[in-house]
C-alpha cells in the first residue's frame, strides 16, 4: 500500500521542484454542488512567535479567498496550561452556521477534544488537522483528516542521510512531555535501531520544555540551548548531527552548530525559515516572503558563507506553510465538490498548489496492532543540504522493518 501511495503522490507531483508555493465521515453541507453554496473555512495555528510558517500558510489561503471565506485563529503560546483556552477557540467556530471546515496546524493537546464537542455540534463540519501531537489513533478517531510528517520514514531517513554525510553520532534534544507523545517516541526507537543498523552513536540529551514557566518559559529554554549546544559539540564532536524536537530551541541550536561545528539534517517540522534567519543573525527574508525558492536560496547563501555548507540541510519548501494552506486549499476543494475526503489524490494536488514540491509517504500504520488508518496520513519532502545539493532520500526504500518498531 505504502508503495502505491508513493506511486501516486509522484505521477501528481512533478516538474515543480522550484515553486513552494475506518469511519465514512459525514458529507460535508456544498460538497456535491458546483460551489454555489456560502461557506467559511476556519484555520487555527500557533501564533508568529512560535510557529511563523503556520500561520503564514493561513494568511496565504486568507489572501487567496478573502477574509469572508477563509477565518482565522491562535491557540495559545502555554497551550499546555490553556487547555481549555485552546478547546474553546477551535469549538466557537461550530457556532457560526457558514463556517463548514476547521483546520488546525499544529493539533496541540485539546484538538481532539474540541473536534469531539465541534461534531456533535455539527456533524457535518470537515475537520482537518495538521501535525498532530496527540495520538495519531486518538484524533483520527474524531478528525476526518490528519496529516503529520512522516515521522517512521524520517526516523530513519535522518540517520541515513547523516551516515551518508560522515557523521558519526546523532544527538536528539528534547524533553518528557515531547517523548510521551507517541510520534515522536516512535520516531526515537527508529533513529535509534537506524544508528545501530548504520554504524552512528545514538544518543539523548534533555533540555527544558518551553511551555514550562516554572523553568523560565521559551526564555529560558532559549538560553540553555545557548549555553549547553557548544558543550555538546564538544562533548560528542565535530562529526555529531543534531536535532531538537522543539521549534522555539531550534535557532539557538543552529548558531552554536555555525560557531562551534557538527552538523544538522533538518528540523522535527522542517522549513528554510525555521530557524536560520534567527541563527544567521536576523537574516531579513521580507522581501521573499511566499517564494520558499528564493528564500532557500537566500539562506543557502549566508550558511555557506558563514561556513556551514555541507553540514545544515532544510526542506526547500517549510511544512506549517504547506500544512496551513494545503489543507485550507483541500477544505476549499471538498466544500466546492472538487475533491473527496480521504482522498490522497485530492489531498497531493491540494498541497502541491502551495508547495510545488515532490512528496512521498504512507498510510499511518499502528505498531501494536498493525491496522492502517484511512484517515491518517504521513508525508515528507526530500532533505536539502545547503551547499550541497537534494539528498534524494524521497526516492530511498526504508526497509520494512522500521515500520513495525514501536515506541520506546
Amino acid at each position: 500500500m505504502k508503495k502505491v501511495f508513493s506511486l501516486l503522490l509522484a505521477l501528481l507531483m512533478v516538474l515543480s521542484l522550484a515553486a513552494c508555493g475506518g469511519n465514512t465521515p459525514a458529507e460535508p453541507s456544498g460538497s456535491g454542488d458546483s460551489g454555489s453554496d456560502k461557506f467559511k473555512i476556519a484555520i487555527v495555528t500557533g501564533t508568529v512567535s512560535q510557529s511563523e510558517d503556520d500561520r503564514r500558510g493561513a494568511e496565504a489561503i486568507q489572501a487567496k479567498y478573502g477574509e469572508d471565506v477563509v477565518v482565522l485563529a491562535t491557540y495559545p503560546d502555554n497551550f499546555t496550561e490553556e487547555y481549555e483556552t485552546t478547546v474553546q477557540t477551535i469549538v466557537n467556530f461550530a457556532d457560526d452556521p457558514e463556517v463548514k471546515a476547521i483546520v488546525v496546524n499544529q493539533g496541540v493537546p485539546g484538538t481532539t477534544e474540541a473536534f469531539q464537542k465541534v461534531k456533535e455540534m455539527r456533524p457535518d463540519m470537515i475537520c482537518l488537522v495538521g501535525e498532530a501531537h496527540e495520538d495519531l489513533p486518538v484524533i483520527g478517531s474524531v478528525a476526518d483528516v490528519v496529516v503529520n510528517n512522516d515521522f517512521v520514514a524520517r526516523g530513519y531517513l535522518m540517520i541515513k542521510t547523516a551516515h551518508d554525510l560522515g557523521c558519526d553520532t546523532f544527538v536528539h534534544v528534547s524533553f518528557p512531555r515531547h517523548l510521551s507523545y507517541e510520534t515522536m517516541s516512535r520516531r526515537v526507537a527508529i533513529m535509534r535501531a537506524a544508528c545501530e543498523e548504520l554504524g552512528l552513536t545514538f544518543v539523548m540529551e534533555t533540555a527544558p520544555d518551553p511551555t514550562d514557566t516554572s523553568a523560565g518559559g521559551m526564555d529560558g529554554a532559549v538560553a540553555f540551548m545557548k549555553e549547553n549546544t557548544p558543550k555538546w559539540i564538544e562533548k560528542y564532536g565535530q562529526n555529531a548531527a543534531f536535532f531538537c524536537t522543539n521549534d522555539g530551541e531550534t535557532a539557538p541550536m543552529l548558531a552554536a552548530l555555525l560557531e562551534n561545528g557538527g552538523y544538522f539534517i533538518e528540523a522535527d517540522l522542517p522549513s528554510p525559515l525555521m530557524g536560520y534567519p534567527e541563527a544567521l543573525g536576523g537574516l531579513d527574508t521580507t522581501a521573499e516572503a511566499g517564494d520558499f525558492a528564493k528564500i532557500t536560496k537566500k539562506v543557502e547563501d549566508a550558511v555557506v558563507a558563514a561556513g556551514g555548507a555541507g553540514r545544515f540541510g532544510t526542506w526547500t519548501c517549510s511544512w506549517g506553510y504547506s500544512l496551513s494552506a494545503g489543507l485550507g486549499q483541500y477544505a476549499y476543494n471538498v466544500l466546492s465538490g472538487t475533491a473527496k475526503l480521504q482522498d490522497a489524490a485530492d489531498l497531493s494536488a491540494a498541497l502541491k498548489e502551495f508547495s510545488g514540491v515532490d512528496w512521498n509517504g504512507s498510510n499511518y500504520v499502528d505498531a501494536t496492532t498493525g491496522v492502517k488508518s484511512d484517515s491518517i496520513v504521513l508525508l515528507y519532502q526530500d532533505t536539502y543540504i545547503f551547499g550541497k545539493g537534494y539528498m534524494g532520500v524521497t526516492d530511498v526504500e526504508v526497509p520494512e522493518k522500521y515500520f513495525n518498531i514501536a515506541g520506546e
